[in-house]
């Protein structure tokens, strides 16, 4: 999994929170050994999509798919969380990934 952090640039207004972020949330939570990163960030990704949690989810998106998790499994994910979670949360989330999934062809592709 890339190593993951807090954006820096808040450090500046909220230097614990970054700290924290780094050293429990990613440094701790991510690389214990109970669940797989993908598993992880299936799990992530579907919290903050039926949360409506829209600023956090595209970038935990991007780690879905550098953890392993494909288009087609965060869209099915995201299917099945339109039933539990509400639809417009589902649309929002299928609109990120979309977008998300378009750069990275995009990129791929030049």
């Amino acid at each position: 999994m890339p190593k993951q952090s807090a954006p820096q640039e808040l450090a500046a207004i909220a230097p614990k929170l970054v700290e924290v972020t780094d050293e429990v949330l990613f440094a701790d939570v991510w690389e214990r050994p109970g669940l797989s990163p993908r598993d992880r960030s299936l799990v992530t990704v579907s919290v903050l999509a039926a949360l409506y949690r829209s600023e956090q989810l595209g970038y935990h998106l991007g780690v879905a798919l550098d953890n392993g998790l494909s288009v087609e499994e965060l869209s099915e994910a995201i299917t099945h969380l339109a039933f539990y979670a509400g639809w417009p949360n589902a649309m929002t989330a299928v609109n990120q990934l979309k977008t998300i999934a378009d750069a990275r062809n995009a990129r791929n592709a030049g």
